[in-house]
């Protein structure tokens, strides 16, 4: 299809855009209106309810749009989801090494989530328009993703720390900081100054985080359409759900040892998609079939490995 053709009409829009708001507005002002710690439990519920409502909204651009549509959706949605668990890694350790009570997690991701919707627009039209006057630079985005995929097998084992980053470093003597926490606030007064507590720089390391994953999967799902429409809604169904997901995983990131690798190989694949694309277009549900037949042996021999590592140190003891 033409670069900027889209299945999108102003009512789908529009209909989409009031759901994302009126979704966060009840997230914040209603379902947790209070710090609290968020349960397995909790996570997993919300969990199954953002991927429900994608489902939902998926089966409303089969019948608004057709099967291509909707697979396409598919198949961007799932490279979305599986590429921002990766972010869940960084969570981990950001909220680890800073100290961030468990309380407090929702509301520096609420609000970093949120940053992150409004960047990923931006970079989503932008990247859409640079393609439409420039069908070159499907190339680099293919190169890129590929050298990306490369990259993160080969340090698939190695663990940032984003806490010795110089951006923390900077920030910390740019903005006055405290290490004392106020409750859930971002800043509190010290000594009769406005100071930031770690909160806020939980969420500086969130936001940036979140940029840097984006300027991998973004190109990512260019290599299945370059429709607007779907390339913004799965994006966002993806980062929606990225929260209650980490609450979900985060006591079990360790399990998923070759999550990595398979995010590696589809990054790489993805990046061959976009680099053959004039000579081949790979169709889109076997590029479904592809990726999730990565996925899915990724996170079964990690959970294989899991297991096996389990009974071997029930066995020493």
């Amino acid at each position: 299809m033409p670069p900027l053709e889209s299945v999108g009409s102003p009512a789908l829009w529009i209909g989409f855009l009031s759901f994302v708001l009126i979704m966060l507005a009840l997230d914040l002002g209603v379902f947790h209106k209070k710090a609290h710690v968020v349960t397995f439990k909790e996570a997993a519920i919300w969990s199954a309810v953002w991927v429900s409502l994608s489902f939902v909204f998926n089966g409303i651009i089969f019948a608004t749009a057709g099967s291509q549509a909707g697979i396409e959706f598919t198949t961007g949605y799932l490279i979305e989801k599986s590429l921002s668990v990766d972010n869940i890694f960084v969570f981990v350790v950001i909220f680890g090494s800073l100290g961030i009570p468990p309380q407090y997690q929702h509301r520096v991701l609420f609000w970093g989530i949120l940053t992150a919707l409004v960047l990923r627009a931006i970079m989503i039209f932008a990247g859409i328009a640079m393609l439409a006057k420039f069908h070159w630079l499907i190339y680099v985005f293919g190169g890129f993703l590929v050298l990306t995929g490369i990259k993160l097998w080969l340090q698939r084992d190695k663990a940032d720390s984003p806490v010795d980053s110089k951006i923390l470093q900077w920030a910390r003597r740019v903005i006055p900081t405290t290490s004392r926490f106020d409750e859930q606030r971002f800043f509190t007064r010290e000594n009769g100054k406005r100071v930031a507590t770690p909160l806020f720089l939980a969420l500086i390391l969130v936001e940036i985080s979140d940029v840097i994953f984006a300027v991998d999967s973004i190109p990512a799902i260019f290599a299945v359409t370059n429709d607007p429409f779907i390339v913004f809604t799965s994006n966002i169904f993806a980062i929606l759900g990225l929260r209650s997901l980490f609450f979900m995983l985060a006591g079990m990131v360790d399990k998923f040892r070759y999550l990595k690798v398979g995010l590696a190989v589809v990054l790489v694949f993805v990046g061959v998609k976009m680099l053959i694309l004039d000579l081949y277009k790979i169709p889109a549900l076997i590029s479904l079939a592809v990726i999730l037949s990565i996925l899915a042996a990724s996170i079964y021999f990690s959970l294989r490995a899991s297991r096996l590592d389990d009974e071997a140190a029930k066995r020493a003891a």
